[in-house]
């Protein structure tokens, strides 16, 4: 049986279609989690209130430097996409970029820093030292 008669049957017949995975199974929470976001919530609150700066900190996952190919689209004139390169191999010289956000709650902001080292920790630090520099000292 031929790969396209296998998948005529399936489509056709059986009514199955190409499908991606779905995250739903959250599996056991912490039984004091509740508690723990409310102890948080309690301490923001009162940071808030003495106007001092709450933030929320992320980092993604690393991302190539240059042409390459990514899962976003935009706007562009018919038949004119943005031409990128075939392979997604890393270019030494560019390498990757880890990109780290810090939230800004009461503000309702975001900044983005882009660094380039491997040590996490290092980098998460210098991101909020550089936001509380750049941005927070001014706005708190």
């Amino acid at each position: 049986v031929s790969p396209n008669t296998v998948v005529k049957l399936l489509t056709e017949e059986l009514e199955y279609s190409r499908q991606v995975n779905r995250k739903t199974h959250e599996g056991a929470s912490h039984p004091d989690r509740n508690a723990q976001f409310e102890h948080i919530n309690t301490k923001v609150v009162a940071a808030q209130a003495a106007g001092q700066p709450v933030i929320s900190v992320d980092t993604k996952k690393k991302e190539l430097i240059g042409n390459f190919k990514n899962g976003g689209s935009d706007y562009r004139p018919k038949g004119d996409p943005v031409r990128v390169k075939v392979h997604d191999f890393a270019d030494k010289t560019l390498g990757k970029v880890v990109p780290y956000g810090v939230y800004d709650i009461a503000a309702n902001a975001g900044w983005v820093s882009l660094g380039i080292t491997s040590d996490t920790a290092e980098f998460a630090v210098n991101s909020i030292r550089t936001w509380i520099e750049r941005i927070g000292l001014e706005r708190y």
